[in-house]
């Protein structure tokens, strides 16, 4: 009863954990939204940590801006004053205004009735001006832009302080052999070692399983690579046998591939894993596994970026697959898949933390800056067509266009998590 209880707990504390995680990467999110609104001079209603309603609200006195934090932690949001526009496409009213001298009524053009407010405007200084129109869509365009992008580049700014943390502190997190295949038909020389390190495939580092697939892919059976490795050459055991000094060497060595490689999408690698030699079983399938390594103080900070690009690229890879058709939709996952993996990774030590919250900042950032419709990218694009024809597309079209974007979003999450459960 006792261990059943600390696993209900456990597991509750890992869900918690990775929807800390979201929540911190949604919140820095808008913060870059707010933050870049600020100095460029938008007016925002509203600054929200949540959705639902407020457990806490205020309300500043000068700019009459809100704060709120509310009840559900999945998400949050920063509101600007006018943001959708809809509001300037309203018909503007006619008014009657009465004439002291003859009594007649006359009508007045909305042109001739914000005349007076124009010329009080042009009378007001520029700093004035630029304090009182704030209304996201009557910024100029490449304001707007900034302001859409800056969420997306906070995540990114996040994630990669949170990689210099993880790498410094702990090293890289290397692919590696756990087990190899034994074999009298290759020279040992030319075979993997257990317990190797991948550091370089032909001459490129490695930061993703990926990237020594694809270094592989369409060489055939008997073909020699060239590898950069972190190899164990001594060991200490105690009077038990345990192991408690290991010392490894980095070297370059030669291995000759024991069968074709064939890499088809990210998902497939398993032929790699096979002309490499790496052993298999039913039960655990290729007896792969992971392994730290440091590097120097200014190799760190190139790795940082580095690998923090190639998950972006990552993400653009597997676009592209889904849309050829190399990737089933069954292999992603929505957000409750989201929220499982990232327990599971999260809850297993501080270094796992900061990976995966790192992961998560990246695709945030990436996945935010695509075209699709609801998203900062589809606004970014729409902004930009208006800065080219010198007027928006109507802003009821596009307020729809974001609305139903949303709603397949939506739908498309949710049809991935049930596909994992189905297939």
């Amino acid at each position: 009863m006792g261990n059943n209880l600390l696993s209900v707990w456990s597991t509750i504390g890992s869900v918690a954990l990775a929807i800390f995680i979201l929540l911190a990467m949604i919140t820095i999110h808008e913060f870059g939204h707010w933050l870049a609104g600020k100095i460029l001079h938008f007016k925002i209603n509203e600054f929200s940590i949540g959705f639902g309603p407020a457990l806490f609200k205020r309300k500043g006195k000068k700019t009459g801006e809100i704060f709120a934090l509310r009840l559900i932690p999945l998400g949050g949001y920063c509101a600007f004053d006018g943001e959708d526009g809809l509001e300037e496409e309203e018909p503007a009213p006619v008014f009657e205004e009465e004439q002291p001298n003859d009594g007649e009524r006359v009508l007045l053009t909305p042109a001739e009735e914000s005349a007076p407010a124009e010329k009080k405007e042009a009378e007001q200084t520029p700093g004035q001006r630029r304090k009182e129109n704030g209304k996201f869509t009557e910024m100029k365009p490449w304001k707007r832009i900034i302001v859409l992008v800056a969420g997306a580049f906070m995540n990114y700014l996040l994630a990669l302080f949170l990689i210099l943390i993880c790498f410094s502190a702990y090293g890289q997190t290397m692919l590696a052999v756990y087990e190899v295949e034994p074999t009298d038909d290759i020279p040992a020389a030319y075979c993997l070692q257990d317990k190797d390190i991948f550091l370089q495939a032909e001459g490129k580092n490695l930061y993703l399983t990926t990237d020594l697939a694809r270094a592989l892919n369409g060489k055939k059976a008997g073909d020699r690579v060239s590898l950069y490795i972190s190899r164990i050459v001594s060991q200490e055991k105690d009077e038990e046998g345990k192991v408690v000094k290991t010392e490894r060497e980095k070297m370059n060595v030669e291995i000759i591939l024991r069968s074709d490689v064939s890499v088809k999408n990210s998902a497939q690698l398993d032929s790699a894993w096979a002309a490499l030699g790496v052993k298999h079983s039913e039960e655990q399938g290729y007896m792969l596994a992971s392994g730290t390594q440091k590097f120097g103080f200014f190799e760190t900070i190139g790795r940082s970026f580095m690998y923090s690009f190639k998950i972006a690229g990552s993400i653009f890879k597997v676009i592209g697959e889904l849309l050829t058709g190399n990737l089933g939709i069954s292999a992603l996952g929505g957000p409750i898949t989201t929220i499982t993996m990232t327990s599971q990774v999260a809850s297993q030590s501080f270094r796992s933390f900061l990976e995966i919250a790192s992961f998560i900042g990246v695709n945030l950032a990436v996945f935010n800056l695509l075209p699709i419709p609801a998203l900062d990218g589809s606004k970014v694009v729409f902004t930009v067509i208006e800065w080219v024809r010198g007027k928006p597309i109507s802003r009821k079209v596009e307020a729809i266009i974001h609305a139903v974007g949303f709603v397949l979003l939506l739908g498309f999450a949710v049809l991935v998590d049930i596909l994992q459960f189905v297939i």
